[in-house]
């Protein structure tokens, strides 16, 4: 960064037109900046008879007055530092902006939170609301994190650089949460670091920040399995019958995301107007994820089409013209919990389970090209569906069984 050229002094005296009744004049801080000058007041007064005004400080060995110096030192310390940091950060400086900051009213262009504040407010209609609580979240720790680390509300986005973002990543490593909440993982703190990343990068890209404070820093994730049922899992689970209705409800939900793909907001407004006939003459769901507004179409496979059916009449989702009645997601992933435990499943049963199991057990485990699954999923990359769907065992095996059987008939042709 180019370091600015400017003349730069600080000095105190005496404003002796202000002389009080009491004999006490008001003691200022002159800035000086490329010659010109800035008054900024010290909130403070002495005799004119205590003061040397050739060393700009109170004159006098008793203990009011030994403080009174104290207090002068650590004033001007606080206007070079000031001086300094905006020297460093590349801010225009002069002497009213530096009179600002150390009085505590600057307005030294957007900040941190001004900037978090415009991000949500435009992204508010555009993110689904699942995304914009996450960002809302990530706003929470940033004022902690301010309030903590820098007793501060707020911050320019002139002072952001590559210290405050290790120490954010920092901070969020090294936070107890006071409530039932667990610790932040490595994943959870890069998607906190990711969602500023992202609000910053809008301040760059509307040069309200000359130079990107996150250019040297990188990012790491750990590498997750995702979790899928097994096909016995899911035949165990398809064979149960709850007498209780809200499990039940429960369970034909997630088996119809199993063999759909749906992620829980797409099932809750999933609508009798986004079931169409296919090319093929079949019924096929239309739809556009909330997630990413991506279209999706995605053939309804016999048994999804069986729960669909069941709920065709069912009063409240007719009532809400939906084609499920739909509950809370942290409701339903309650309820899935108490499946689980149930049906013997040793696994933490939540929408995006169902979602995997569609992307593993129930395509690609069954020779569905991943390019098919990644549009049936509603992704905008093949990259993430890579993430989401690994082919499990049993279909490499198969796979490599046929293999075997090919280069076998291969081998008696050729003899």
């Amino acid at each position: 960064m180019k370091i600015q050229n400017c003349t730069f002094g600080v000095i105190f005296y005496l404003k002796r037109q202000k002389t009080t009744t009491r004999g006490k004049a008001p003691i200022c801080a002159r800035v000086t900046v490329n010659g010109k000058r800035t008054e900024i007041s010290v909130k403070r007064s002495i005799a004119a008879g205590q003061w040397d005004a050739k060393k700009g400080m109170a004159k006098g060995s008793r203990q009011e007055i030994a403080e009174l110096n104290r207090f002068l030192d650590r004033f001007k310390t606080k206007i070079i530092d000031t001086y300094q940091q905006m020297v460093l950060s590349g801010c225009t400086i002069d002497g009213p902006a530096i009179r600002d900051r150390v009085m505590g009213s600057a307005q030294s262009g957007p900040t941190l939170i001004g900037l978090i504040d415009h991000h949500n407010k435009e992204q508010e209609s555009k993110l689904a609301h699942g995304t914009m609580k996450n960002y809302y979240t990530t706003q929470s720790y940033i004022k902690r994190f301010l309030k903590e680390k820098y007793r501060r509300t707020d911050i320019s986005l002139s002072e952001l650089n590559y210290t405050f973002i290790s120490d954010f990543e920092s901070y969020l490593r090294n936070y107890k949460p006071k409530d039932h909440h667990r610790a932040l993982n490595n994943n959870g703190i890069m998607k906190h670091i990711e969602r500023l990343r992202k609000m910053v990068n809008m301040a760059v890209t509307a040069d309200w920040l000359p130079k990107d404070p996150f250019a040297k820093f990188r990012k790491h994730f750990d590498k997750v399995e995702r979790e899928s049922l097994t096909k016995e899992e899911l035949t165990k689970l398809e064979n149960k019958q709850f007498k209780i209705e809200r499990l039940q409800q429960v369970l034909d939900m997630f088996l119809f995301s199993c063999y759909t793909g749906l992620a829980y907001i797409d099932l809750s407004e999933l609508t009798p107007g986004n079931i169409i006939t296919g090319i093929d003459g079949n019924l096929w769901i239309s739809t556009s994820r909330a997630k990413t507004d991506t279209s999706v179409r995605v053939p309804i496979l016999p048994k999804a089409k069986e729960l669909m059916e069941k709920y065709r009449d069912d009063p409240r989702a007719v009532a809400n013209g939906t084609v499920f009645p739909v509950i809370s997601n942290q409701r339903m992933n309650g309820y899935l919990k108490e499946i689980a435990e149930i049906c013997g499943v040793n696994i933490d049963l939540t929408f995006h389970i169902a979602r995997h199991t569609f992307a593993t057990t129930v395509t690609l485990s069954n020779g569905v090209p991943i390019e098919s699954v990644s549009k049936m999923l509603g992704h905008t990359s093949i990259r993430t569906t890579q993430i989401y769907a690994k082919v499990v065992e049993s279909k490499l095996s198969e796979d490599m069984g046929r293999l075997q059987e090919r280069l076998a008939e291969t081998l008696q042709i050729s003899s």
